[in-house]
């Protein structure tokens, strides 16, 4: 994996607006991209980013002509963070499952493929650059009680993959980033300690600048990703004793 400096770069981050899009947009900054396209579907919550290499741009990802309009308003981009992201399923008895199931696909994994198809050739076109994609851990081993959202960002990691050998030919660098649970709305209900969005995002910049393709950004991640590639079964054997409350075998 081609490694990528972030100085002088121009980027893209979906779902700047807050979390780990907004701490990846004001660490690019501080690293010394030469800009960055920060975008967000209400892009007043863009307006704490001063810096006049910010250029806000307003995206929801599941909207076709906006993803088109903004693929057209970045010619320069030479590298595209896919952050934005949603987590609504709870567990399969829920009524509202299957409308939470379809609308996690069609943020988490629709919604990258849709900017991935639109912004590859500009990336080409650039010299190739790269394409970032926050996906989970949970999208590894699936985590029973974020059920559906784990099977999206499952698909985000197959995708993930794909991408990777299909833009490899162009110059183009994938990489894949797992975060475990980290302090953000999204993860607000879960009862475990997290990263600060920070401390991930940088360690995310120093992984594409180190080109690592596969990203474990927290402590916890570091060793979810020990243990899964020892035995993916013991993996999912462990995290579904998190919510039996049963030691796993």
């Amino acid at each position: 994996m081609k490694a990528r400096k972030i100085q002088g770069a121009i980027a893209l981050v979906t779902g700047a607006n807050r979390g780990i899009g907004r701490a990846l947009t004001e660490a690019l900054l501080a690293r010394g991209a030469k800009k960055v396209y920060a975008t967000a579907r209400d892009p007043q919550a863009l307006r704490g980013l001063g810096d006049e290499r910010v250029v806000r741009l307003p995206l929801d990802v599941t909207d076709a002509d906006q993803v088109r309009a903004v693929a057209e308003a970045v010619p320069d981009v030479e590298l595209v963070i896919n952050n934005a992201g949603v987590a609504l399923g709870k567990g399969l008895a829920d009524s509202t499952v299957l409308d939470h199931a379809r609308q996690e696909m069609e943020v988490n994994y629709f919604g990258p493929l849709q900017l991935v198809h639109r912004l590859a050739p500009t990336l080409a076109k650039n010299g190739g650059g790269a394409v970032v994609n926050i996906a989970s851990v949970a999208g590894l081993t699936s985590f029973a009680f974020y059920a559906t959202y784990s099977a999206s960002k499952a698909a985000f990691h197959s995708l993930t993959q794909a991408t990777r050998v299909l833009l490899d030919g162009q110059g183009t660098s994938v990489f894949g980033v797992y975060p475990g649970p980290v302090d953000t709305d999204m993860a607000r209900e879960l009862a475990f300690a997290k990263a600060a969005p920070r401390d991930v995002a940088d360690t995310i910049l120093d992984g594409i600048e180190a080109g690592r393709a596969d990203i474990f950004p927290d402590a916890y991640a570091v060793e979810f990703a020990r243990q899964y590639e020892s035995s993916p079964k013991t993996s999912e054997l462990q995290v579904a004793a998190l919510l039996s409350g049963s030691a796993a075998a």
